[in-house]
Order: structure tokens, then C-alpha cells, then sequence
């Protein structure tokens, strides 16, 4: 029998099981989980997605919880998969993404739809062509700053946009200075909106470290969320790189 009381602890995973259709079986969320607004406004919210309240989800009676190794607490989700169903999904390159959206599809019940998801993302992103030889520094904090490097979702996506990530021999998420910026020459800076919500004031802190590069603000979720959300993700890109390449001009 599919679940009838899932709990998301994953705000792409989250848009994702609506967009499945699952709006009567998901009964909790977190604070982060903002899209479908219409729809999570009326779930109950189980707190943030590394500081969950036990009290809560146990309130909600969930037969199946669906968590991320990177976005959730280790500690937290251990705790939790001693008393409840926990499905852990991993995502770190575009096809893991995809896997994720028929796994999660087979065990609440959707498998056909989210292999057609899965299959309609796959096909946009793969036509998505141009190669660009920029290279980008992909910024996403700030005091200290942050970049994102290789072995991140957002290092495999910019790869899919066509960009190269000026920070690919370093790890994950590393802390730089303004002197690492300055080594690393990037073509582009992107500064994304989340997790740190960088705005136009920030954009002349990052020009005058890397007067020769161009700064501009990015949308986070379509660099960063693995879920459906994914199926805008091409047009977005298509259209910041013509944006890019109009101001060259």
C-alpha cells in the first residue's frame, strides 16, 4: 500500500510530491519548503530542515519520511529511523537527480509519473547545448565566502549550463578569501540567491575584488534544486547565457 502520511524534510523533494500529485498524502514540511506556495501554506510545519521537531512529526502519525544526506542532520535522521520509515536520498550529479524522481515515484505510489518527469527533464537538459568556455565562480555565502566547488549538484549544473566552475579543484562547499577569488580569474562571479540571499548591494563588494569579471545575481533553486523544478532549469539557463552574451555585445 503507498504511504498515506508522508512528512518532506527536503524543500525540492517537497514540490516534487505535489507535483506527483500527492497533495492529500503529504501532512508535514519544513520552514524552507516554499514551493507550491498554494499548497504548503496549509501543512503542518516540522520545523527547519537540520532542526526538526520530534514532537511534531510524531503528532503526525507519518508512515513514511523522506530526508536528503546532505540537506538534513545525520544525527537527526538516525533518531528518526529508529521509530519511522526514513527514505534517505543522495544527489550530487544530474543523474542521480533523475534516479532520485523515479525512486521516490515507486515508493509513493507514482512510478509511471515520475518516470515521465524524469524522462521529460532528462531530455530538456541533454538538448541544452552551447558549451561556454567562462568560467564561473558560484558564490553561495557570504562572511565568510563560500563557493560552491566539484562534487556538488550546483558544480554538475553548471556544467550542464555550459559553464566551467572556476573553484573544480577544491570540494563541496570550501571557505574562500578575497585573495582565493582573485586566484581563481573567473570570467563570471554568480551570486546566488540562496542559501545566503545575495542581492544587487552585493554586486559592487564582488566587482571591486574581481574588477575583470562579471558579477551577476542567479537563481539558486533552478542551479540547485534536484526535483521537478528541474524542468525550468534549461530555459533559465538558455536565457542567462543569452542575457550574458548580449551585454558582451
Amino acid at each position: 500500500m503507498s504511504p498515506q502520511r508522508i512528512i518532506s524534510l527536503v524543500p525540492s523533494q517537497t514540490e516534487l510530491l505535489f507535483d506527483l500529485g500527492l497533495d492529500n498524502a503529504v501532512v508535514g514540511v519544513t520552514k524552507f519548503c516554499i514551493h507550491p506556495a498554494d499548497k504548503v501554506k496549509n501543512k503542518t510545519i516540522v520545523g527547519g530542515t537540520k532542526t526538526l521537531n520530534s514532537n511534531k512529526i510524531r503528532d503526525l502519525y507519518p508512515d513514511l519520511i523522506i530526508a536528503n544526506k546532505e540537506e538534513n542532520s545525520r544525527e537527526q535522521i538516525e533518531e528518526l529511523q529508529q521509530q519511522y520509515r526514513v527514505h534517505v536520498t543522495d544527489v550530487i550529479t544530474v543523474s542521480d537527480a533523475l534516479a532520485m524522481i523515479r525512486e521516490v515515484g515507486a515508493l509513493v505510489g507514482k512510478p509511471q509519473e515520475a518516470t515521465d518527469l524524469a524522462s521529460q527533464i532528462g531530455n530538456r537538459l541533454c538538448s541544452f547545448a552551447n558549451p561556454s568556455p567562462k568560467r564561473v565562480a558560484y558564490l553561495i555565502w557570504r562572511n565568510p565566502y563560500m563557493v560552491a566547488a566539484d562534487q556538488t549538484f550546483i558544480h554538475f549544473m553548471l556544467e550542464v549550463a555550459g559553464f566551467s566552475n572556476a573553484f573544480s579543484d577544491r570540494l563541496r562547499y570550501p571557505e574562500i578569501t578575497a585573495y582565493d577569488l582573485q586566484g581563481a580569474r573567473p570570467d563570471l562571479i554568480f551570486l546566488s540567491s540562496e542559501p545566503y540571499p545575495f542581492a544587487d548591494k552585493h554586486i559592487a563588494e564582488l566587482q571591486a575584488i574581481c574588477p575583470n569579471a562579471r558579477v551577476v545575481l542567479v537563481d539558486g533553486e533552478l542551479f540547485s534544486w534536484y526535483g521537478s523544478r528541474l524542468l525550468r532549469s534549461s530555459d533559465y539557463f538558455r536565457n542567462l547565457r543569452t542575457e550574458l552574451a548580449a551585454s558582451q555585445t
